[in-house]
């Protein structure tokens, strides 16, 4: 009997070792490095990233996130904003850090989302390290996968 409990632990683990979620994005987001520096344009201080070894390797290759719509004014309806936290508590006003949001350009035209509406996309992944007008994590020709 206690041969049986064991072999069902061993294959439990082995099982779950395999397994991979959903927003593993966020967490490599989250390895990202963040650093004030002077921008002499602006006049003042923002976070540059430096992103880790194992996320440049992922540009251009597909990514999937789960996360809640922020129902920030984007001219033309060119991409949203996809957040780690609900409105609340996301990186514009809640005190979450960059690596919590992303900018979604979708392969076809921009679905319409409710505020805090949680969804899921998948696409490929872009980094953007010194352009402040965009996010540092970008999802191109994305599709949803979950409304």
């Amino acid at each position: 009997m206690n041969r049986n409990i064991l072999l069902l632990i061993l294959i439990s683990v082995s099982i779950s070792g395999f397994a991979q979620t959903k927003t593993d994005g966020w967490e490599r987001f989250a390895k990202t490095k963040f650093d004030a520096k002077y921008n002499q344009g602006a006049g003042e201080y923002f976070l540059f990233p430096t992103f880790p070894a194992e996320l440049t390797a992922s540009v251009g290759k597909e990514i999937d996130l789960e996360g809640y719509y922020l129902p920030i004014d984007v001219e033309g309806n060119a991409y949203i904003i996809l957040s780690k936290f609900p409105y609340s508590q996301c990186f514009f006003c809640g005190g979450a850090g960059p690596e919590s949001i992303a900018e979604v350009y979708f392969k076809a035209t921009t679905p319409k989302f409710e505020g805090d509406q949680f969804i899921r996309i998948k696409g490929k992944l872009k980094l953007n390290d010194d352009d402040l007008e965009h996010g540092n994590f970008i999802v191109e020709e994305a599709v949803l996968v979950k409304k």
